[in-house]
């Protein structure tokens, strides 16, 4: 399994041709409270850097980019009902949806975490 990350704050965890999405810590971090989360229609496709879906809290509302091309396979009911396990959970129980990669090279050019948590430090 591999895990990448994004300049958007997104995590992606690579098992096979299938990739498990969240917001990373620093994200739930500067977002607050998590209070709704509008979540990827399971079978649609795609492309690299599209809205996928959003995330709101008590203090703003931010855009969830899709960090690699492919088709969302599963989207995680569980948050829906709860959103709060973005903010006590989000790199487990808090995972946004699941792609289909339609382009597994596009993994290896996102950050490690190293390469994150420089990136965020200074975000």
């Amino acid at each position: 399994m591999t895990t990448k990350y994004t300049e958007d704050h997104e995590w992606i965890s690579v098992e096979g041709d299938i990739a498990t999405v969240g917001i990373t810590v620093h994200a739930q971090d500067a977002l607050g409270d998590v209070v709704f989360v509008d979540l990827p229609e399971v079978g649609k496709t795609f492309a690299q850097k599209d809205v996928a879906g959003v995330v709101e809290s008590v203090k703003a509302a931010a855009d969830v980019y899709m960090p690699i091309s492919g088709e969302v396979t599963e989207v995680n009911e569980a948050l829906r009902a709860d959103p709060s396990l973005a903010n006590s959970d989000p790199l487990k129980s808090g995972w946004f949806f699941k792609v289909k990669l339609s382009d597994p090279a596009q993994v290896d050019a996102l950050l490690d975490e190293t390469a994150y948590n420089a990136f965020s430090a200074n975000a």
